[in-house]
């Protein structure tokens, strides 16, 4: 079928990987940092990734490429006016001043269930429909001037097909902005007028395997998606897996053939880039309870508190940490701290404290999969991402405690990959060669591949350690 890229417009940077439409082999790749001032800026002017995304095409890399697709940051809001301009910056990240408009827009609906029966989702400071509740608040000139409403990857799309009068998004990236519903496929127009003060034009909604255009050159460009369906794209997740992603905080998705409404707020009901559903569950707490366990120890790397957990055993003899350092959302204790219990003699040793805190963190990631396990979905596979996955005190727990094998996928960039794929589906379809209900058969990600085996049965029994310092400290968190 010839030669497919995805560009990955991330946070800090545009990375573009060419790939081998059939195989989805990679050829060749390039990359640029965003060209913005200071680290993460809240606001961003749109044109800096269209400059960082030509510097990382450079070079003739796009030479002989036929359908380009397109993975942009999630939760970035781009408010134009009605000619098609910004009428300011973009509104970036997981931005703390949104924090008020957050709890505002729960009240002004009627709570966090009547959000979840709405959209599958409460809202946070990060997603673009609490974004354009503060625009209203604190820029009401700017907020009247809002006469569309895009987000990264619906602009960059627009831009490389000219700014049509057609403007086009995905399922995936729809699905994060709190003002479009995965469980009725379709926008929630009243809920912009909540949040901005008057409706927006909002981009249309196409099919997975769908192009949202031709460029004069006649370049196919797909749908695109938001990071997070990208990358699970191009790792190749599908039914009975699930993706385990450790950062300072943690998150859980997994696929299912259904939006899943959760009254409690727990479980964002996203979509995902293939036509299926993606529910997702947080956590505050992963890797910051390693670094604070390091800094504690008076360790200077997280390896080397892998290394001295790795000189305990399973169970910590007897210390439990629940380490809700930050406060929680899974299960919701937004105001309550970390404990660490089964304090004695013998367990007063650093290497115990070590293994408890990761311990601890991987039980808490376990509590987010079982929310999803409790509403039905089946996980047979979890591929465990992020950095601290290559730890060995994590590969060494990590499958007894979440009784499935676990899948640590090599290093690459998932999300340009998927973006990739995404291009070659839609190229397919649109020629004919591809069902567009079925994305093509790319190769999977080189993984190593940990069995839970014959640790299962300790690992369910430091796991039943856990619930109980869990339920004893804080009863019915998991309650409806």
């Amino acid at each position: 079928m010839g030669i497919v890229a995805g560009l990955d417009s991330s946070p800090d940077f545009t990375r573009i990987v060419v790939c081998d439409a059939d195989t989805g082999a990679v050829l060749r790749q390039g990359y640029a940092p965003h060209p913005v001032d200071g680290d993460r800026p809240s606001d961003v002017d749109p044109q800096a990734w269209l400059l960082s995304l030509g510097e990382a095409a450079g070079g003739g890399l796009l030479e002989g490429v036929q359908a380009i697709g397109v993975s942009a940051q999630q939760n970035a809001v781009i408010p134009l006016d009605s000619q098609g301009n910004t009428v300011r910056p973009a509104m970036v990240g997981g931005d703390r001043r949104t924090q008020i408009a957050a709890a505002d827009l729960i009240d002004a609906l009627g709570g966090r269930e009547a959000w979840a029966q709405a959209v599958g989702c409460v809202p946070q400071a990060a997603q673009p429909v609490t974004k354009l509740r503060w625009l209203a608040k604190n820029e009401p000139d700017a907020a009247l001037r809002a006469a569309i409403l895009m987000q990264a990857h619906d602009w960059l799309v627009w831009q490389l097909l000219g700014r049509p009068m057609r403007r086009t998004t995905d399922r995936g990236g729809a699905s994060g902005t709190g003002y479009w519903s995965a469980a009725t496929g379709g926008y929630r127009p009243d809920l912009v007028e909540l949040a901005l003060g008057h409706q927006a034009m909002l981009p249309e909604v196409i099919g997975p395997a769908e192009a949202a255009g031709t460029t004069p050159e006649g370049l196919l460009i797909s749908a695109g998606t938001g990071e997070t369906m990208a990358a699970a794209f191009g790792l190749g997740i599908g039914l009975g897996d699930a993706v385990v992603s450790l950062g300072a905080s943690g998150s859980v998705m997994a696929v299912h053939p259904e939006a899943l409404v959760d009254s409690s707020g727990m479980i964002t009901s996203l979509a995902d880039a293939t036509g299926m559903h993606m529910p997702v569950v947080t956590t505050l707490n992963a890797v910051r309870t390693l670094r604070g366990t390091a800094e504690l120890l008076g360790l200077p790397d997280l390896e080397g508190l892998s290394d001295l957990a790795m000189k305990s055993t399973p169970g910590s003899h007897g210390l439990v940490l629940l380490p809700y350092l930050e406060g929680e959302r899974t299960p919701n204790l937004p105001h309550t701290a970390g404990t660490l219990a089964g304090l004695r003699r013998e367990s007063m040793k650093p290497e115990h404290l070590a293994r408890a805190a990761f311990e601890g963190m991987l039980c808490g990631l376990a509590d987010a999969l079982d929310v999803l396990r409790g509403r039905g979905v089946d996980v047979r596979r979890i591929f465990l991402l992020g950095a601290a996955a290559e730890l060995p005190a994590v590969q060494a727990a990590a499958p007894a405690l979440f009784g499935a094998q676990v899948v640590v996928p090599q290093p690459a960039d998932y999300a340009a990959i998927g973006a990739a794929r995404q291009a070659a589906w839609a190229l397919g379809a649109s020629q004919g060669t591809l069902d567009p209900r079925n994305p093509p058969a790319w190769q999977g990600a080189a993984a190593q591949v940990l069995e839970p085996g014959e640790e299962l049965a300790v690992g369910q029994a430091v796991r039943q350690q856990y619930v109980s310092v869990r339920e004893q400290t804080h009863p019915g968190a998991f309650r409806a």
